[in-house]
């Protein structure tokens, strides 16, 4: 894939939005989608892991009750937002593809194209219902900047934010439905050894099915390429915030005059020795 062709200073206007999605009621989460969107204007919008289903599935069977394809009909409704709002949509679904179903973010702009990522390290109970995704970590253009995307427990593994980095991408968004409160601090370092910008979208609210209650933790955040937070949610709010970002100044990887985070790699140094445990 063909990196992009840099912008020259222009900022972008990013956005979170952090709710509390209906499990198992796709058509209620569209509404609350679009009430919170509808009248806004952005160039980019980052939504949480299975925005429009909810996440505390009992077993595959209810969760392929909810499940779709892309195209489907919360792509298309994605599609028609896009437009009415001029900015990319990125929105979590649990993508149906034969029979396989995967935690999938999708990149939705306005001329109707969708760019999906499959989730590679699936949390906990999630191996028994997601199937293991399949598309590696690809960066995506969009208005001369370079997007890449993980989702959620992707952020433990830090091979996920390297490799995009390594692809090129300026911004790596996130979205996710947290549970353990160590990820907006680890953000953090992941914008500061990359030098990259992490927008988290998080989400909020409690659901209890099969014997266990998951309460997510709030907190999404926007981090610039030097760790500091631009926008942050509480862990309870709901709502839509935006801020304006330069995608630009994640192009320099310096930390100092001396030091580059990508140039000063000692790659010979990084794989294991003969015998060592793989």
């Amino acid at each position: 894939m063909s990196l992009p062709k840099r912008s020259r200073g222009q900022a972008l206007t990013v956005g979170i939005l952090q709710f509390c999605p209906v499990l198992g009621d796709v058509e209620a989460n569209l509404e609350q989608i679009e009430h919170f969107l509808r009248r806004r204007r952005f160039d980019l919008a980052v939504l949480p892991e299975l925005a429009t289903t909810g996440y505390n599935f009992i077993d595959r069977r209810a969760l392929r009750r909810v499940a779709e394809p892309i195209p489907g009909p919360s792509s298309a409704f994605f599609e028609r937002l896009a437009v009415k709002t001029g900015g990319a949509i990125i929105w979590g679904l649990a993508e149906l593809s034969g029979s396989k179903i995967y935690n999938t973010a999708v990149m939705t702009i306005p001329d109707g194209c969708h760019y999906r990522y499959r989730k590679t390290h699936l949390f906990f109970r999630e191996k028994k219902l997601f199937d293991p995704g399949d598309t590696g970590f690809n960066v995506f253009t969009w208005r001369g900047t370079a997007i890449g995307l993980m989702i959620c427990f992707d952020w433990i593994f830090p091979e996920a934010a390297r490799t995009l980095t390594l692809r090129g991408a300026q911004l790596i968004c996130h979205p996710s439905n947290l549970i353990l409160p160590f990820c907006p601090e680890a953000m953090v370092t992941r914008s500061l050894e990359n030098k990259v910008f992490c927008l988290t979208a998080n989400r909020t609210g409690t659901e209890k099915r099969a014997g266990q209650s998951l309460t997510f933790t709030g907190f999404s955040q926007v981090i610039d390429p030097g760790g500091r937070r631009s926008l942050r949610f509480t862990g309870t709010e709901q709502g839509f915030k935006t801020v304006k970002i330069i995608p630009r100044l994640a192009d320099t990887k310096k930390v100092n005059r001396f030091n580059d985070v990508l140039g000063d790699r000692r790659t010979e140094f990084y794989t294991l020795l003969p015998g060592k445990m793989t």
